[in-house]
């Protein structure tokens, strides 16, 4: 008998499991991977060749950078679905590049970005790209699309591209006056078509609109008798190729282009993955491997003479949608690119400019989107939005990015230094004087001037919701708070937020969070020596909660009234406000040594108060409250001889005791649930108390005319979670029955 280690059994294993999973990746090829291909192909074709126009480049430069990006990007990078090619945010610097360059020269620099780019990837710096403001990525793009549409308009109308945005803008009237009617005819064609295309049925829409806009625009142009500039192709995909050359000049304004494409083809190429791995979050994208293809795919695309490639998030969202699974959808599009290039150069030759100038102004159009507008104006980032779009069209890419992060950052430090005060007399007389956010030096003026409206001798409360407090800031408060103390008047600090004055003296000021204001909350006295922790717990009563419990404890003077009346037993762990996120008024507490409820005998205090709750407090609600490690419980369950008051108190339990011994389903359901004995008891303990609450005569009562509820609750300590008891089981909170019994 072979063992597991024999090299025979081995390798008949690997034979037999490796066979039908060949067959079934080549099937997903066939059936997913393949359609798919098409279709991003039909996309990327038309988009492409605008690229290049709108670029300045050869066209036949952008075939080459979407087979290249398809087939070296989809293979080496880090995403299986995404897919790259030409993209139109880096037409506006490649085109600036090649009038000041010229285009070998910027295969060149295509090269040289593709290095930083593998760079990057090495660094492992690219989720550091992430931490890019989006809206300085959206008002990018807009501005992008902005300087587009401006460039294109002029070939839609017939004439050439423009070199400045504002060269634009001054030479469109004369471009207007001097139209060629049927290129205009052929770009508004393709704009039409693209416009309709998005209300056809979803079954038409499977054929991507900018090519049968395309095609429909040339078809025209073929047959009707108008006169259209047409794509000038020299030769096939296999001629256009052409080795880069040195760039003449200075090195400085070369280093800066290439560092420009390489940051916004990174950046742009990481927001693609981010939105494909939101379609498909069961293929996480390696955002180093990405940088690493797409530098690769740089490198290659230069040294064949074709543009600058980035992942473009249009194919690659159309290539998920579509169904893609492997990379094999990616490699085969860019296989269709270049066979098409290769073979179908002649139809090339047959498209109007004027069509992909349609194209690329609908697409320049559809950068500035209205949605990222509004969010900018909802989340206070409009004036960053602007700046940065009129920088990018005043200035360029790079400085307005540049422009667009400072301002970014600026917004940040404002918003993080902001800080508010307001000093205003209440109705008794005295003043309040609120002061929330960041306190530090550069608020002194403001706390200054607004300190001085408290007049003098009068008493001030000064509420601190502050999350961080320098020694300037604090020196100031305490001056102003001595000088009015020596002249009569009382200065009352209330610390609501996380920092604290007192620890401002101690060291370097630090940023406060709200979990140590919590903590210090909730938290059990820390005992140390010759410290009364009463008298400390009241002082820091006074100091941080009394102020905010003042005008709820004035509301409640006149109406003795609460919600429920809750019995829980005497454990100093047990804090029932705290576990149920009450406050004053709420519940009408009653705690005794395992949370009994006495039936006869001389013990009559629960009933009284449970009487006195339902009569004269108006409660709608009864709840006994257990929980984990009761004292009482072990030694109910352990019969433990604790002495003459103690067991007689505990003899009100007995019957508890025998219902555990005899299978109660509460304790059959809190054993599946992974506790142990004495909980278990101390579950049918609650279970049994609630029984008999409900047979009380006045709780009967209560609920047949009032509709009071009787529940049971457990507080585990081991994971200060509360936990239902039912009458025959234990049931969580859920999100759901948490949300629907939270407050309005």
């Amino acid at each position: 008998m072979m063992t597991d280690n024999d090299p025979g059994t081995t390798t008949t294993t690997t034979t037999a499991t490796a066979r039908p999973m060949s067959c079934a990746s080549l099937k997903s090829v066939l059936q997913q991977d393949l359609p798919a291909s098409l279709v991003v192909f039909l996309v990327a074709l038309p988009l492409s060749l605008g690229v290049a126009l709108a670029s300045g480049a050869p066209v036949v430069a952008g075939l080459i950078a979407a087979a290249v990006g398809g087939v070296v990007a989809g293979l080496l990078g880090g995403s299986k679905v995404q897919v790259s090619g030409p993209t139109a945010s880096l037409a506006v610097v490649v085109a600036g590049a090649v009038q000041q360059f010229g285009w070998a020269a910027m295969c060149f620099i295509t090269v040289g970005a593709g290095v930083l780019q593998i760079l990057f990837g090495l660094s492992r710096i690219a989720r550091a790209a992430l931490g890019i403001a989006p809206v300085v990525v959206h008002a990018m793009l807009a501005g992008i699309g902005v300087v587009i549409a401006l460039q294109q308009v002029h070939v839609l109308l017939g004439g050439a591209t423009v070199s400045s945005p504002w060269a634009s803008i001054v030479a469109l009237p004369h471009q207007v006056m001097s139209v060629q009617k049927g290129d205009l005819f052929v770009g508004l064609l393709v704009i039409a078509v693209l416009i309709g295309w998005q209300y056809l049925p979803r079954r038409v829409r499977v054929v991507p609109g900018p090519l049968v806009a395309v095609v429909v625009a040339t078809v025209v142009s073929l047959v009707l008798p108008v006169t259209v500039e047409r794509v000038r192709l020299d030769g096939s995909l296999l001629d256009g190729i052409g080795l880069p050359a040195l760039p003449h000049g200075g090195w400085l304004p070369i280093a800066l282009t290439m560092l420009t494409i390489a940051l916004i083809a990174s950046v742009e190429t990481l927001l693609s993955a981010v939105a494909v791995d939101k379609l498909r979050p069961d293929q996480r994208t390696d955002f180093d491997r990405e940088l690493l293809g797409q530098g690769a795919a740089n490198m290659v695309s230069g040294v064949l003479g074709g543009l600058p490639i980035a992942a473009v998030i249009v194919r690659s969202i159309t290539n998920a949608n579509a169904g893609a699974r492997s990379r094999a959808a990616t490699v085969l599009h860019g296989g269709w690119i270049l066979v098409f290039a290769i073979v179908l150069v002649g139809l090339v030759r047959q498209i109007p400019t004027a069509a992909l100038a349609g194209l690329l102004v609908l697409i320049g159009v559809q950068l500035v989107k209205l949605a990222h507008i509004k969010r900018a104006r909802r989340t206070g980032d409009i004036y960053v939005y602007l700046v940065t779009v009129i920088a990018v069209v005043a200035l360029n890419l790079l400085q307005g990015m540049v422009i667009g992060l400072l301002a970014s950052f600026a917004l940040l430090l404002w918003r993080v230094v902001k800080f508010t005060i307001v000093a205003a007399p209440r109705a008794d007389g005295t003043w309040l004087v609120r002061i929330a956010g960041t306190c530090t030096f550069l608020a002194a003026p403001r706390l200054t001037s607004e300190l001085a409206k408290v007049p003098a001798g009068v008493d001030v409360t000064v509420e601190l919701s502050v999350d961080f407090l320098d020694h300037a800031a604090c020196e100031l408060l305490s001056e102003w708070a001595d000088a009015r103390e020596s002249g009569g008047g009382t200065v009352d600090f209330v610390e609501l937020g996380a920092a604290r004055m007192a620890r401002t003296h101690d060291g370097p000021p630090e940023h406060g969070h709200a979990r140590k204001a919590v903590d210090e909350a909730i938290r059990p006295w820390r005992r140390s020596g010759g410290v009364d922790p009463i008298a400390a717990g009241i002082a820091a009563y006074h100091r941080q909660h009394a102020h905010l419990m003042r005008p709820h404890l004035d509301g409640l003077r006149h109406r003795p009234d609460a919600d429920t009346f809750f019995l829980t037993c005497a454990d100093a762990r047990i804090v029932p406000n705290v576990i149920t996120s009450s406050g004053p008024g709420d519940l009408f507490t009653v705690r005794n040594v395992g949370n009994l409820v006495p039936v006869g005998g001389s013990d009559v205090s629960v009933e009284a108060a449970l009487i006195y709750a339902l009569d004269k407090l108006d409660v709608r609600s009864v709840v006994v409250c257990g929980h984990s490690g009761c004292g009482a419980m072990e030694a109910l369950y352990r019969q433990v001889q604790a002495g003459p008051g103690l067991d007689d108190w505990l003899a009100h339990a007995q019957p508890t005791l025998a219902a555990f011994h005899a299978g109660h389903p509460v304790a059959e359901a809190a054993r599946l649930a992974g506790f142990g004995s004495v909980d278990q008891l101390g579950m049918v303990n609650v279970a049994r108390q609630v029984q008999t609450l409900i047979d009380y005569p006045a709780v009967r009562s209560g609920i047949q005319e009032r509709g009071v509820a009787v529940s049971g609750l457990f507080f585990d300590l081991a994971t200060a979670r509360v936990i239902e008891i039912t009458a025959d089981g234990i049931a969580d909170f859920d999100e759901a029955r948490r949300a629907a019994a939270e407050p309005v």
